[in-house]
């Protein structure tokens, strides 16, 4: 009897209506533990996308690489003469790709040491640590074009803010009055002690835009150490301070392999970001004319400048797929060798 209460009626089991023979060829009401047709529509209009804004105009690069054309007029096939040619006979090329490779080998290990550090001291309970967050965060939703100008100011050699604090410093403590000394020490302190010529001085114009990209970036860096920092168990820190190790050992051997993962993301992004430089020393470092000095020039601002400048399309191009091929192989690089410093939580 219980059996009888519990077994499906006729008419309970006919309620649910099998597909008719057109759904089921359409496949409509039938389900299929595989339905990945309906994904990939779903995927269409975003892939779709991607093929014209991404795919073809990297295709279109490659091609046009292999041409000579100033946007007037017909392409001429040249094949590799300006891979060939910005090898050989480029005269800009060379210090253009030295310039960018300082950019890179200053800014990603600076900006990492300093954000780790800023982290950590704020992740120590600071007082106010929400305040100093948003202190050390501001630049990094500034303007860059603002915060170039205001460097481009502030490093000025004959009106700049730092300059006239540097000879301040130069005639309070060192007592010397270049208006009243005589010739010779007049001329050896302007030569020897005088402030450098931030924006001008080949020595000093990439030191320069260091500075200002790590003003501006180092406070991103210290946001995702932070939340690093906040998914590394403080059992572990106790357990060490138990055993007597000292603040620089719990860093050490807890904090830095726990947060690798991390930091090889930034090292990516950075390392990344290094090499498409381009606001900065283009406002800081170009004079009235919009002329930029060799000496802080980086290879994006190159590729711009052969495209829109001299109307080289194809050799900016060419530089372009350079560019490319650096940060890819680079890439490849820190992909391997993270083995073997980046510690993972399921390892």
């Amino acid at each position: 009897m219980m059996s009888g209460s519990v077994a499906r009626s006729p008419a309970t089991a006919k309620s649910i209506p099998e597909p008719t023979s057109w759904r089921r060829r359409l496949g409509i009401g039938v389900w299929r533990a595989n339905q990945q047709s309906e994904g990939y529509l779903f995927l269409l209009p975003s892939l779709i996308g991607f093929i014209i804004f991404v795919i073809f105009p990297i295709i279109a690069s490659l091609v046009l690489s292999l041409y000579r054309w100033d946007l007037l007029t017909t392409p001429e096939f040249v094949g590799t003469k300006n891979y060939v040619d910005l090898a050989t006979t480029d005269p800009l090329m060379g210090q253009v790709l030295g310039n960018t490779f300082f950019y890179m080998l200053t800014i990603a290990p600076v900006q990492l040491i300093f954000g780790f550090a800023l982290a950590v001291v704020l992740n120590s309970g600071l007082r106010g640590m929400g305040f100093y967050r948003m202190i050390y965060f501001m630049p990094v939703v500034t303007s860059i074009v603002a915060a170039a100008m205001v460097f481009q100011f502030l490093l000025n050699r004959d009106t700049g803010v730092v300059s006239n604090w540097m000879w301040w410093v130069l005639e309070r403590f060192l007592e010397i009055d270049f208006v009243a000394a005589n010739e010779g020490l007049n001329t050896f302190a302007r030569t020897y002690l005088a402030p450098p010529d931030w924006l001008n001085d080949p020595g000093w114009a990439k030191p320069a835009v260091v500075l200002l990209t790590l003003w501006k970036n180092v406070g991103f860096t210290m946001v995702i150490y932070l939340a690093a920092l906040q998914g590394v168990p403080q059992a572990l820190y106790e357990a060490a301070e138990v055993d007597g190790a000292s603040i620089w050992q719990r860093v050490r051997h807890i904090t830095i392999p726990l947060v690798s993962p991390t930091t090889f993301f930034l090292l990516v992004i950075q390392m990344l970001g290094a090499f498409q430089i381009f606001e900065e020393p283009f406002v800081m470092t170009a004079n009235t004319q919009g002329q930029l000095p060799p000496a802080s020039m980086s290879i994006v601002i190159y590729i711009y400048q052969n495209a829109f400048s001299f109307q080289r399309m194809g050799k900016a191009a060419a530089i372009a797929w350079v560019l490319f091929a650096i940060v890819f192989i680079l890439t490849l690089i820190q992909m391997r060798w993270q083995r073997r410093w980046v510690h993972y939580e399921t390892e």
